[in-house]
Protein backbone atom coordinates (compact mmCIF):
# COMPACT_ATOMS: atom_id res chain seq x y z
CA UNK A 1 0.00 0.00 0.00
CA UNK A 2 1.70 3.62 -0.63
CA UNK A 3 1.69 6.76 1.05
CA UNK A 4 -1.12 7.96 -0.88
CA UNK A 5 -3.67 5.09 0.07
CA UNK A 6 -3.70 5.46 3.74
CA UNK A 7 -7.28 5.02 4.37
CA UNK A 8 -8.53 4.65 7.84
CA UNK A 9 -10.98 2.41 9.16
CA UNK A 10 -14.36 4.40 11.21
CA UNK A 11 -12.82 2.33 14.09
CA UNK A 12 -9.62 3.37 13.87
CA UNK A 13 -10.37 7.15 13.71
CA UNK A 14 -12.83 7.36 16.35
CA UNK A 15 -9.39 6.60 18.66
CA UNK A 16 -7.37 9.74 17.71
CA UNK A 17 -8.76 12.59 19.61
CA UNK A 18 -7.98 16.15 19.19
CA UNK A 19 -9.76 17.81 21.90
CA UNK A 20 -8.82 18.21 25.52
CA UNK A 21 -11.40 15.60 26.35
CA UNK A 22 -8.91 12.80 26.48
CA UNK A 23 -7.37 14.61 29.80
CA UNK A 24 -10.20 13.26 31.79
CA UNK A 25 -8.82 9.43 31.14
CA UNK A 26 -5.16 9.26 29.84
CA UNK A 27 -2.26 8.46 32.23
CA UNK A 28 -1.02 11.34 34.66
CA UNK A 29 2.55 11.05 32.58
CA UNK A 30 0.59 11.75 29.52
CA UNK A 31 -1.19 14.76 30.81
CA UNK A 32 2.11 16.55 32.38
CA UNK A 33 3.67 16.71 29.28
CA UNK A 34 0.80 18.11 27.32
CA UNK A 35 -0.18 20.56 30.04
CA UNK A 36 3.63 21.49 29.91
CA UNK A 37 3.23 21.79 25.87
CA UNK A 38 -0.09 23.96 26.28
CA UNK A 39 1.74 26.24 28.90
CA UNK A 40 4.43 27.08 26.58
CA UNK A 41 2.47 27.40 23.52
CA UNK A 42 0.10 30.15 25.45
CA UNK A 43 -2.57 31.48 22.80
CA UNK A 44 -0.85 30.61 19.97
CA UNK A 45 -1.64 27.25 17.89
CA UNK A 46 1.92 25.97 18.63
CA UNK A 47 5.09 26.75 20.84
CA UNK A 48 8.15 27.02 19.04
CA UNK A 49 10.66 24.36 19.17
CA UNK A 50 13.04 26.57 21.33
CA UNK A 51 10.04 27.65 23.97
CA UNK A 52 10.59 23.10 24.78
CA UNK A 53 13.36 22.64 27.73
CA UNK A 54 13.72 19.07 27.71
CA UNK A 55 15.60 19.85 31.05
CA UNK A 56 11.99 20.44 31.85
CA UNK A 57 10.70 16.84 31.40
CA UNK A 58 13.75 14.58 32.04
CA UNK A 59 11.67 11.72 32.99
CA UNK A 60 9.81 11.24 29.94
CA UNK A 61 13.44 11.71 27.73
CA UNK A 62 13.29 7.89 27.22
CA UNK A 63 9.98 7.82 25.78
CA UNK A 64 9.88 11.29 23.56
CA UNK A 65 10.61 11.50 19.78
CA UNK A 66 11.26 14.61 17.86
CA UNK A 67 10.19 14.58 14.21
CA UNK A 68 10.97 17.20 11.97
CA UNK A 69 8.33 18.25 9.26
CA UNK A 70 10.56 17.93 6.15
CA UNK A 71 7.49 20.33 3.78
CA UNK A 72 5.77 18.05 1.45
CA UNK A 73 6.47 14.93 -1.02
CA UNK A 74 4.56 15.39 -4.43
CA UNK A 75 1.43 14.01 -3.45
CA UNK A 76 0.62 17.16 -0.97
CA UNK A 77 1.81 15.04 2.39
CA UNK A 78 4.53 15.94 4.88
CA UNK A 79 7.39 14.54 4.83
CA UNK A 80 8.67 13.13 8.32
CA UNK A 81 12.02 12.63 9.45
CA UNK A 82 13.08 11.80 12.79
CA UNK A 83 15.76 13.87 14.71
CA UNK A 84 15.65 12.22 18.22
CA UNK A 85 14.78 9.25 19.80
CA UNK A 86 14.66 8.42 23.44
CA UNK A 87 16.69 5.25 25.04
CA UNK A 88 13.56 3.49 25.49
CA UNK A 89 11.73 3.88 21.96
CA UNK A 90 15.36 2.94 20.24
CA UNK A 91 14.98 -0.43 22.92
CA UNK A 92 11.84 -0.99 22.01
CA UNK A 93 12.06 -0.83 18.43
CA UNK A 94 15.75 -2.60 18.24
CA UNK A 95 17.22 0.19 16.23
CA UNK A 96 17.84 3.58 16.13
CA UNK A 97 15.45 5.01 13.65
CA UNK A 98 17.45 8.49 14.18
CA UNK A 99 18.02 10.40 10.69
CA UNK A 100 15.62 7.98 9.18
CA UNK A 101 12.34 8.78 7.18
CA UNK A 102 9.28 8.39 9.67
CA UNK A 103 7.96 5.69 6.50
CA UNK A 104 11.01 3.61 6.97
CA UNK A 105 11.57 3.66 10.77
CA UNK A 106 7.98 3.54 11.95
CA UNK A 107 7.07 1.52 14.80
CA UNK A 108 3.08 1.20 14.88
CA UNK A 109 0.35 -0.78 13.24
CA UNK A 110 0.95 0.13 9.79
CA UNK A 111 3.47 2.20 7.80
CA UNK A 112 0.41 3.75 6.60
CA UNK A 113 -1.65 4.74 9.84
CA UNK A 114 1.41 5.90 11.75
CA UNK A 115 1.99 8.71 8.19
CA UNK A 116 -1.95 9.12 8.83
CA UNK A 117 -1.30 10.57 12.38
CA UNK A 118 1.75 12.84 11.54
CA UNK A 119 -0.18 14.26 8.49
CA UNK A 120 -3.35 15.21 10.65
CA UNK A 121 -0.97 16.64 13.74
CA UNK A 122 0.86 18.75 10.62
CA UNK A 123 -2.51 19.62 8.40
CA UNK A 124 -4.51 20.33 11.27
CA UNK A 125 -2.12 21.76 13.08
CA UNK A 126 -3.14 20.07 16.25
CA UNK A 127 -2.00 17.60 18.79
CA UNK A 128 -3.31 14.11 18.94
CA UNK A 129 -3.72 11.85 21.32
CA UNK A 130 -3.46 8.69 20.02
CA UNK A 131 -4.28 5.22 22.64
CA UNK A 132 -4.41 2.41 21.03
CA UNK A 133 -3.71 -1.51 21.32
CA UNK A 134 -2.21 -3.04 17.70
CA UNK A 135 0.03 -5.77 16.37
CA UNK A 136 3.13 -4.18 14.87
CA UNK A 137 4.09 -5.59 11.27
CA UNK A 138 6.93 -7.76 13.05
CA UNK A 139 4.29 -9.41 14.90
CA UNK A 140 4.38 -7.42 18.08
CA UNK A 141 1.74 -6.37 20.56
CA UNK A 142 1.77 -3.34 21.71
CA UNK A 143 -0.88 -1.24 24.11
CA UNK A 144 -0.35 2.21 24.42
CA UNK A 145 -0.91 5.86 24.61
CA UNK A 146 0.83 8.13 22.32
CA UNK A 147 0.39 12.22 21.90
CA UNK A 148 1.46 14.13 19.23
CA UNK A 149 2.42 17.85 19.90
CA UNK A 150 3.26 20.34 16.85
CA UNK A 151 5.81 23.06 17.47
CA UNK A 152 6.51 25.72 14.89
CA UNK A 153 9.10 28.38 14.08
CA UNK A 154 6.53 30.84 12.16
CA UNK A 155 3.44 30.16 14.24
CA UNK A 156 1.62 28.95 11.81
CA UNK A 157 2.94 25.91 9.93
CA UNK A 158 4.12 22.83 11.99
CA UNK A 159 8.06 22.46 11.32
CA UNK A 160 8.58 19.31 14.21
CA UNK A 161 6.32 17.11 16.13
CA UNK A 162 7.23 16.00 19.55
CA UNK A 163 5.93 12.45 19.93
CA UNK A 164 5.47 11.04 23.85
CA UNK A 165 4.42 6.94 23.68
CA UNK A 166 4.50 5.01 26.93
CA UNK A 167 2.79 1.56 27.50
CA UNK A 168 0.05 0.86 29.88
CA UNK A 169 2.05 -0.44 32.37
CA UNK A 170 3.43 2.75 32.90
CA UNK A 171 0.84 4.25 34.93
Amino acid sequence: MSRTSAIESPQREERKITSRRFLADCPAMVAELFDYWDARRGKRLMPARADIGPEDFRRHLPDILLVDVEGVDENGLGVFRYRVVGTREVSLRGHDPTGKLVEEGFFGPSREDVIACYELVRRERTFLYDPLEYVTPGGRWRDEYTIFLPLSEDGETVSQILVYSIKREHE
